[in-house]
């Protein structure tokens, strides 16, 4: 299971490192400072931080990331969810009744004499 905290997952630059899967992120970031020779020759994915390949493996990586598609249905959730908000927005606008009547009002406005 993915989301297992327990679940052990092996670490990219030390092969012999069992981490849980809770803990995992903060293991990549201090493994990363002890072994900077084994991290220059890696790549993160761009779609889950936890994803460390090699850096010649990346493009291949990137088509294939399981992540990569709830990422773009999150985008494409989002994108459909803002239309329909400005869609709805600009339909459900009514423009407020008007009380004012200028006719009237310089008529009114001719019958009474202009007092300094």
């Amino acid at each position: 299971d993915d989301l297992d905290p327990d679940r052990l997952i092996q670490c990219p630059y030390n092969k012999h490192h069992r981490i849980r899967a809770g803990r995992f992120p903060y293991h990549l970031v201090k493994c990363r400072k002890s072994y900077p020779e084994v991290a220059k020759e890696l790549a993160t994915c761009p779609f889950n931080a936890r994803h460390l390949v090699p850096q010649a493996h990346l493009s291949n990586h990137i088509m294939k990331c399981n992540d990569k598609g709830i990422l773009e249905q999150d985008v494409v959730n989002q994108s459909c969810g803002f239309r329909r908000e400005q869609m709805n927005a600009v339909s459900m606008w009514q423009p407020p009744p008007c009380e004012e009547d200028w006719e009237s009002e310089l008529l009114e406005q001719s019958d009474s004499p202009f007092i300094w």
